[in-house]
């Protein structure tokens, strides 16, 4: 088994002004953390990026949890990026605090291999309800801008990133994503990526599509409809935008795709705390740790957690295990 090809940094997860409906972090729903905020050390960042550099890494991820651009050591964070040749996957909220959608597009497209902005609708009803503390407008003004400028890069190194525009699948939403599919090929967006809602609250167990068989046929009619404008509706290169996760499911046995499906992470990827504590995927805190305790930073070397006894155990037993079962990251083989 290869070193991991990516590592994730959970750098700042208190960091966010979005409160989204389904966030385990920052939902109106989640129960606040008490502690002081989360945040990574300038020297644990340091050491992770020179032992990322030994081992072969290809991307790094700041936060996904929490925006990253508000991180205090994210410009350095972008300067090692180019430094030691690592191409930056960011996934971002679309308000692009600090310096706006232009600087911030100077700034990340040189470095990035891709640029995911979360949206969750185009009408202001379901984009604010479901992103709380966005404006709905400003949203797409702001991604607009950052396309144009991507377009208009005339930087090789730059025309390499893509972007991406990130959704959560929920019953409230649906009937935007035909929609949204249709604006991002307007734009020359490269892909449209999500995934079904983890229920973290018990308030948000009806907005999942996988909830009963009336759902899922709804689900199902949608990924047919984006399919076919997908397939019909190109970009302006001819190429067809990418659409990402938009897998039928099975109404009498939802459970089917969970079956025949594997986990894209295991083997592949590491997560990595705001403490150096290693995670191996990116199901939300409370559960993945059920999958075990495989050290941290201070404990062991990157190299010496990946080539441990008990993540390679996980790696070829995951199956076995109730969170990987049901999780709702795995793809079809």
């Amino acid at each position: 088994m290869e070193f991991p090809w990516r590592i994730t940094l959970d750098t700042n997860p208190d960091d966010c002004n979005l409160h989204c409906l389904m966030c385990e972090q920052h939902s109106k729903y989640a129960l606040k953390y008490q502690g002081k905020p989360r945040r990574m050390s300038l020297e644990m960042l340091q050491t992770i990026l020179e032992q990322a550099k030994v081992l072969g890494v290809k991307e790094i991820i700041p936060s996904t949890m929490g925006e990253p651009l508000l991180f205090k050591h994210f410009e350095f964070l972008l300067e090692s990026c180019k430094k030691s040749d690592f191409r930056l996957n960011l996934t971002t909220n679309g308000t692009f605090p600090k310096h706006g959608p232009v600087l911030w597009a100077e700034k990340l497209l040189p470095v990035c291999s891709d640029i995911k902005i979360s949206v969750n609708g185009i009408s202001t009803q379901i984009q604010e309800a479901i992103m709380q503390g966005s404006k709905a407008e400003k949203t797409w003004s702001n991604i607009t801008q950052f396309v144009s400028a991507r377009n208009c890069s005339a930087s090789e190194d730059q025309t390499r990133c893509t972007i991406t525009l990130q959704l959560t699948f929920l019953q409230m939403n649906m009937e935007e994503l035909v929609p949204v599919l249709k604006k991002a090929i307007e734009l020359g967006i490269n892909r449209i990526k999500g995934h079904h809602l983890w229920t973290h609250f018990e308030e948000i167990k009806t907005l999942s599509m996988r909830r009963s068989s009336e759902s899922i046929r709804q689900w199902n009619e949608v990924v047919g409809q984006m399919n076919r404008i997908a397939e019909q509706k190109r970009l302006k290169n001819g190429s067809r935008i990418t659409l990402t996760n938009f897998h039928y499911l099975n109404p009498d046995h939802p459970e089917e795709l969970l079956e025949n499906s594997r986990c894209p992470f295991l083997g592949k990827e590491l997560w990595i705390n705001h403490e150096g504590k290693y995670s191996p995927c990116c199901a939300p805190d409370n559960l993945r740790r059920q999958l075990g305790d495989f050290g941290n930073l201070q404990q062991k070397s990157i190299q010496n957690m990946w080539e441990s006894k008990q993540y390679r155990t996980l790696v070829s037993d995951y199956q076995k295990q109730k969170l990987c079962q049901t999780c709702n990251m795995k793809v079809p083989k």
